[in-house]
């Protein structure tokens, strides 16, 4: 096991126990009633909803969601990393094959939110972007390798695994066990949000 490899584990697990450090804290200041935010640019609904994806999962749930972020970003760092080492090289065995513009440009693209997109999943901030960043790479990456390759399920079987992660991310939300719960959960108290998700529910 290489010492780059051992260091970003051992970040994600500490970033991961940062946020569960940070929720802890959190819950300990919220609220005893919702606090209107008055700054708020969205619309009251839309924050509800956002409150609801963001918090609306149980525990055992939450730690489910938590080693799947873990799990996607900590081996989605590397992808990243081997881009933007030698974008040239990507950009011409790839990106070339999909005949579009600037091909070094879309690479320095895919690399980069790669990298990003990781650990915006490892730590749960923004996860909604972060899960869309890979997404979306990984789309382009299926399309790439269909294109070249066709219906090879040993070359799409990696894709896949990281496509369907990211998309269940995505529409799942992060749960409680990150920095997105926890700055909501300064605000919203969590017995508020189950309420929400009680009279949502048919």
């Amino acid at each position: 096991m290489s010492t780059t490899l051992v260091v970003e584990l051992f970040s994600g697990f500490a970033a991961a126990c940062f946020a569960l450090w940070f929720l802890s804290l959190s819950g300990e200041t919220a609220p005893a009633t919702p606090e209107p935010l008055l700054s708020s640019p969205f619309p009251q609904w839309l924050q509800r909803r956002l409150e609801t994806y963001v918090l609306g999962q149980g525990p055992i749930a939450s730690v489910g969601l938590l080693l799947l972020r873990l799990s996607i970003g900590i081996l989605m760092i590397h992808h990243g990393q081997e881009k933007l080492a030698d974008p040239q090289q990507f950009a011409d065995t790839y990106v070339a094959s999909l005949h579009l513009p600037f091909p070094l440009v879309f690479a320095y693209l895919a690399g980069f939110s790669e990298l990003i997109g990781s650990w915006l999943l490892i730590l749960g901030l923004l996860t909604p972007l972060g899960a869309l960043a890979l997404a979306g790479t990984m789309t382009v990456a299926a399309y790439q390798h269909i294109l070249t390759a066709g219906l090879n399920i040993y070359v799409l079987e990696l894709v896949a695994l990281y496509l369907g992660g990211s998309l269940a991310l995505l529409l799942l939300g992060p749960g409680r066990f990150s920095f997105d719960a926890g700055m909501l959960s300064t605000r919203v108290p969590l017995s508020a949000v189950r309420q929400g998700v009680a009279s949502a529910s048919p």
